[in-house]
């Protein structure tokens, strides 16, 4: 199996402005051969978005990712935008007979 290279989007806070509040730039790392997963698309059940989709797909890291944690991040994956949904973290156990270890779910909402 080989991963795909997709793109990390993170907000880092770069100083703050006149009235204290902090202001943010994003950095982009890449990284290489993360799987991913088959997204599946349901309607938003929200009733205000009635062509509204909600896309749900997991990535696969790989053991070599060492970038700073994923919570609240962003990734790209194929030219679109998702959003990590809570805090992943890699998990080893021992074994180690791949070359992932860290399930990212993410979702992205159209419409």
């Amino acid at each position: 199996m080989r991963g795909e290279t997709i793109i990390v989007v993170r907000r880092v806070q770069v100083g703050v402005d006149e009235g204290n509040n902090p202001v943010y730039e994003t950095e982009q790392e890449t990284v290489a051969n993360v799987l991913v997963g088959s997204p599946n698309g349901e309607n938003a059940a929200d009733s205000n978005r009635p062509d509204g989709i909600q896309i749900d797909a997991d990535l696969y890291f790989p053991r070599s990712y060492t970038g700073v944690p994923l919570r609240g991040q962003s990734v790209i994956v194929k030219g679109r935008k998702y959003r990590v949904v809570g805090d992943p973290f890699p998990v080893d156990g021992g074994m180690t007979p791949t070359d992932w270890n860290m399930t990212v779910p993410v979702t992205r909402s159209d419409g």
